[in-house]
């Protein structure tokens, strides 16, 4: 057996422990994996696709519709407000109910109870009371009450209940018509909104509705137009001073008086008459103001004395009394207009009404 000399032993050891000492590769020391994958079980798809279905709570594979998992909790972002976004500061209002624009204030109050707390309970709730009780607000919600109360009576759209309210709110913002009966301020509120939202209702109705006399309806309707055509102008130069550009969708607009085409409408519909002969009493109410068979006559008549002719030309005839009961005008005033009507009937009924809507001229009643 060969023997390695001495001198050579430390040189050949030195180089092995030079190579042992520095591995290509340090292995790193172990710990647990986190990245876990949920696949689907049955497609075993890589990468999976799984949804979370958060308005269920359930975990559902897309490809095959296997439930993974239930009573998923929703880790998204809360409903939330970005009211100071534009200001750069923190936005606490995280939760919560949206703020009514209706309403004047925070409206983050808190209300304290004293249903079975004791006498403190019911000083608490007293003092609370004192320190956050606003006669503004009171004031707002009980005319925003009485106008949903009215609209809702002769089942007016909510859109005109809601115009009516930021009417209000505008005159009692700018404090005008201290003077005024707020039953006379919301009647003229509530007549405004019904031509501002394209179902105007006539003064006699308003009349019934909110018991206002006609003259004072009259009175506070060209008060308010006034004011918040002079609110609108003013609102207009402050926009144009800073170097803004007007929103023609946030300007308050000058009502027009009630045209008989807008009325037909309305009470077609309560005559239970189909959409041809309404669309024919419409025409016809156009036509009437072109010609001037009707003029002089009030939008009432007028549009009552076009629905008697349609109908009666469509062959869905209303009797005068029937008409009479919805339009409010008397059945003599119907006919007379109805006259003023048959005499020009030539330059009134369209040769498409013959041809396509099969109206038939013979139907017409006979002066």
């Amino acid at each position: 057996m060969a023997l390695v000399p001495d001198k050579v032993l430390p040189q050949y050891f030195s180089i092995d422990l030079a190579y042992i000492s520095k591995p290509d590769r340090v292995e790193e020391p172990w710990r647990e994996n986190l990245n876990l994958q949920i696949i689907c079980k049955d497609c075993k798809e890589i990468p999976p696709n799984i949804a979370e279905e958060f308005s269920s709570g359930d975990m559902v594979c897309d490809t095959c519709g296997l439930v993974l998992g239930d009573r998923i909790v929703d880790t998204r972002s809360e409903w939330r407000t970005f009211s100071n976004d534009d200001q750069n500061n923190d936005d606490p209002s995280r939760v919560g109910d949206g703020a009514n624009p209706l309403l004047n204030g925070s409206q983050l109050q808190t209300t304290i109870a004293f249903g079975d707390g004791g006498a403190k309970a019911r000083e608490l709730h007293r003092a609370q009371n004192k320190v956050t009780h606003d006669k503004g607000t009171k004031t707002l919600l009980a005319a925003y009450k009485e106008i949903g109360a009215l609209c809702d009576a002769w089942h007016i759209p909510k859109n005109v209940s809601d115009t009516a309210k930021h009417l209000f709110k505008m005159v009692n913002d700018a404090g005008a018509f201290r003077g005024k009966s707020q039953d006379v301020v919301i009647a003229g509120c509530i007549f405004i909104a019904c031509r501002q939202c394209h179902v105007p209702r006539t003064f006699r109705e308003i009349f019934a509705l909110t018991k206002v006399s006609k003259k004072e309806i009259g009175r506070i309707f060209k008060s308010l137009e006034k004011f918040f055509a002079a609110q609108n102008q003013a609102k207009a130069d402050t926009v144009l001073q800073a170097g803004g550009i007007v929103n023609p969708n946030d300007s308050y607009n000058t009502t027009t008086s009630t045209n008989a085409h807008e009325l037909c409408i309305r009470y077609c519909s309560q005559l239970s008459l189909n959409q041809k002969t309404t669309m024919v009493s419409q025409q016809l109410a156009d036509k009437m103001s072109t010609v001037g068979a009707l003029a002089g006559r009030s939008p009432l008549s007028a549009a009552a004395a076009c629905i008697y002719f349609a109908s009666h030309l469509m062959g869905y005839p209303r009797t005068a009394k029937e008409i009479s009961l919805v339009a409010g005008v008397s059945d003599g005033t119907i006919r007379t207009s109805y006259k003023l009507l048959e005499v020009e009937k030539d330059k009134l009924i369209d040769s498409a009404w013959l041809k396509v809507e099969k109206a038939d001229i013979n139907n017409l009643p006979k002066v």
